[in-house]
């Protein structure tokens, strides 16, 4: 298995039950668990200002509690036989983004469970710290479910695009490990031009060459959301992860018109790996 470091992305209220999970999944794999929880520091609102002793008080406490659940996942951490480090953070938005950045270069996979998923301003500084800068894949949990990081039906989301190369070439050893690979494509034209070449064919080729048992599945878009099509393909198909390439455009492009990352990110409903 290629991962042999995890980092954990904790933030919100309920931090134990992701943390529970990342060390389920570094034990799945003999991996060393890195954790970093997370909190953006309160801000004054346009009412606190000027800035007085209540304002300050109620950041003290916010960051007090924050430490608080800190310090209980350290324990969890320490009492569990999986080999971990415990990092906290409680910082402005942007400080925390470069803190993970520096970080996620000395990790092979990120992990964020549901509870830290519910926090848009962490889930922001995950993508542009771990997606967008360091460029490492990032592997999204459910609600339902635990998630493993040895599947064995994987869906790949194939559209021909550098994000999509990537991601095939990111999850290669957990593709090659799998009992069946979907590479799935929704509305898909020929790579070359009208009535030349098979879409998916070349890279469905290639995975073959490295004993990936692969098929080439392709859907019919119908008006409907991609992200909602390749989910209900990975249901029906029995996946039990999903592998995307993450956002073909810029980071303010996707932010203003969406995408198919910004619709995963929103609803994660299967453990679904991103790369960019």
């Amino acid at each position: 298995m290629p991962f042999k470091t995890v980092m954990a992305v904790l933030g919100g209220d309920d931090t134990a039950k992701d943390l529970d999970r990342a060390i389920e999944l570094a034990a799945e794999i003999d991996a060393h668990l890195s954790v970093v929880a997370l909190q953006v520091a309160m801000a004054p609102t346009l009412g606190d200002y000027p800035v007085d002793t209540d304002w300050l008080d109620r950041r003290r406490a916010h960051q007090r509690a924050f430490r608080d659940r800190a310090e209980s996942d350290r324990h969890i951490c320490n009492a569990s036989d999986v080999p971990s480090d415990f990092s906290s953070f409680y910082d402005e938005a942007g400080f925390l983004t470069e803190e993970i950045t520096r970080r996620v270069f000395y990790t092979d996979i990120v992990v964020a469970g549901p509870q830290v998923m519910k926090e848009r301003d962490l889930v922001r500084i995950i993508v542009d710290g771990a997606l967008f800068d360091a460029m490492r894949p990032v592997l999204l949990l459910p609600a339902e479910g635990r998630g493993t990081l040895r599947p064995k039906r994987i869906l790949v989301g194939w559209n021909g695009r550098i994000e999509a190369v990537r991601a095939v070439r990111e999850s290669l050893d957990l593709l090659k490990e799998a009992d069946m690979v979907h590479l799935t494509m929704v509305d898909p034209e020929s790579p070359y031009g009208e009535n030349d070449g098979e879409p998916g064919a070349e890279m469905a080729a290639y995975l073959a060459r490295h004993g990936v048992a692969v098929t080439i599945d392709q859907l019919p878009g119908g008006g409907r959301d991609v992200a909602d099509i390749l989910d209900q393909h990975a249901r029906d198909t029995s996946a039990d992860m999903v592998v995307l390439g993450a956002y073909g455009h810029s980071r303010l492009r996707q932010r203003v018109f969406g995408g198919v990352t910004s619709s995963v990110l929103k609803a994660v409903r299967l453990p679904t790996l991103l790369v960019r």
